[in-house]
């Protein structure tokens, strides 16, 4: 793991510490009222608990399955004190993580993926879509990586000039056929660019469709079957992205993209904005799809690889000391 505490060092912590403020002076607010003159965990603190975790978005079945689990502890020690009640909440929350999909990934390029690398993204209008590829490209920029971004969200003149002033930004390269262009050329093209041309990874943006309209859904298998076609394997990833401020909303749009096309990883940005940060918790627990990166400020570099003990610890830290 030594890469990836190279990667997670002081400064990342510290950004990390300070996106989940909000969302930490929310749920221990009000844990700290439910608690306040109780010294066992009883039945109306967990009612109290329950209400929290809902409230912090971090959804109802999720809520259910860490209550009952908090509950198996309680059965076994029936004097359980409400100040372990944070580390015990804590415990459970990274297993609950743990028994998932999100994984720790040591690099912004996956260990071992192929040349170019073909990154598809998806997601609604407003999410940050378009910044999240630019703060990753780079990232891989800075790792010396030859980044090529395509511009297949070609509805929108707005989202080509946005895609280019990330590209010149960051020092990537930038393809695009304009605004109007059928999107699943641009992704077979720039994957065939990517191929020909040595590049390392090439990012694909999409139309930032609303999630309720399933015919433009639809075309997300068209771009995705023709980056297909142009490399075997590609898109090698289908990265959501998921607005952490939205809560609730987020949840209700993964659900449509997974049923819409194979989503694989997650983005989750805004986290510095809001004080539903819970939400991460629950779209792990009920998509099974790992978190790869978090937004944790409007700076060029900060993107950062989703680590879960190093989240719920920043979730805790403060509480759990003192």
């Amino acid at each position: 793991m030594s890469f990836f505490k190279k990667i997670f060092g002081k400064k990342e912590k510290e950004e990390l510490d300070h996106s989940l403020e909000k969302t930490k002076s929310s749920f221990f607010g009000k844990l700290s009222r439910a608690i306040a003159g109780k010294s066992t965990v009883d039945e109306e603190v967990l009612d109290e608990l329950e209400q929290i975790l809902i409230s912090s978005d971090v959804g109802l079945d999720t809520t259910i399955k860490i209550i009952e689990r908090i509950e198996a502890r309680v059965a076994k020690d029936k004097y359980l004190n409400t100040s372990e009640l944070n580390q015990i909440l804590r415990d459970e929350i990274v297993q609950l993580l743990a028994e998932n999909n999100t994984e720790e990934v040591e690099d912004y390029l996956p260990q071992g993926a192929p040349r170019p690398y073909v990154l598809l993204v998806v997601g609604v209008n407003g999410v940050g879509k378009t910044t999240t590829i630019g703060k990753l490209a780079h990232k891989l920029k800075e790792q010396g990586k030859k980044v090529l971004l395509a511009a297949g969200d070609t509805f929108r003149a707005a989202a080509v000039d946005q895609l280019n002033i990330w590209a010149e930004r960051t020092g990537c390269d930038f393809y695009s056929k304009g605004m109007g262009a059928d999107p699943a050329a641009v992704a077979y093209e720039a994957v065939q660019k990517g191929r020909n041309e040595g590049y390392d990874v090439v990012i694909v943006d999409t139309a930032g469709r609303l999630h309720t309209k399933i015919n433009l859904m639809r075309e997300l298998s068209k771009i995705k079957r023709s980056a297909g076609k142009s490399l075997e394997g590609a898109p090698h990833d289908v990265m959501l992205v998921l607005d952490a401020t939205t809560g609730q909303n987020a949840i209700e749009q993964a659900k449509q993209f997974t049923e819409a096309t194979e989503v694989s990883i997650l983005a989750l940005t805004k986290l510095d904005g809001t004080a539903k940060g819970g939400v991460a918790i629950g779209i792990s627990d009920q998509f099974k799809i790992p978190i790869r990166y978090i937004g944790v400020g409007e700076g060029i570099d900060q993107l950062q690889l989703f680590d879960k003990v190093a989240f719920v610890d920043a979730l805790f830290e403060k509480n759990v000391e003192g």
